[in-house]
């Protein structure tokens, strides 16, 4: 952008941006460090945490046809992003850790609370179906697991979008219709 006065370049902050919108000049220096590698340059965010959302997921979809698993599903815990990525095979994973506490503020917020919600939703899912295999409600365990399982599909999604620089999350009555889909 230029000056008309001038032509000079004009440098400085979009008009667009909110002041507690702009970012950090550490932000700023993150994202040339980034480049080139799997974590994203805008958010500083990498979507090889929600790796760690695809083992629950995974198993929670093999649970109607072996209820079994249920024990399995409840050895998953949830797993901080830089424990995630320190336990990681990840090239990156030093600097996705770094990067991390240097996500702007508009995507962190709402990744850290669509990422409360999954876990949140994993652990519970996962004591439903204990109480209900100790009942033996198969059926109810076959239920809660498919369930579960399409509804952390959909957070993982907008985790994902976050990722990828998205920009806010969805409100509580948002959630709650996506879940009782």
């Amino acid at each position: 952008m230029t000056d008309p006065g001038d032509g000079e370049p004009v440098v400085g902050t979009p008009t667009d941006m909110a002041p507690e919108d702009q970012d950090s000049p550490e932000c700023e220096a993150f994202r040339a460090r980034v480049e080139g590698t799997n974590i994203n340059p805008e958010t500083l965010l990498a979507t090889d945490y929600l790796n760690h959302f695809n083992e629950i997921v995974m198993m929670l979809e093999m649970v109607p046809d072996m209820p079994d698993l249920v024990e399995d599903c409840a050895a998953w815990q949830p797993k901080s992003y830089a424990a995630h990525f320190a336990d990681s095979g990840f090239r990156d994973k030093d600097l996705a850790i770094e990067a991390y506490d240097h996500c702007p503020p508009r995507y962190r917020q709402p990744f850290d609370e669509t990422i409360t919600r999954m876990n949140g939703l994993a652990l519970f899912t996962v004591g439903c179906m204990e109480t209900a295999l100790a009942r033996g409600r198969t059926d109810a365990v076959a239920e809660q697991a498919r369930s579960a399982s399409r509804s952390l599909q959909r957070l993982m999604d907008v985790a994902s979008a976050i990722i990828h620089g998205a920009h806010g999350t969805l409100d509580q009555a948002k959630i709650d219709a996506m879940l009782e889909e």
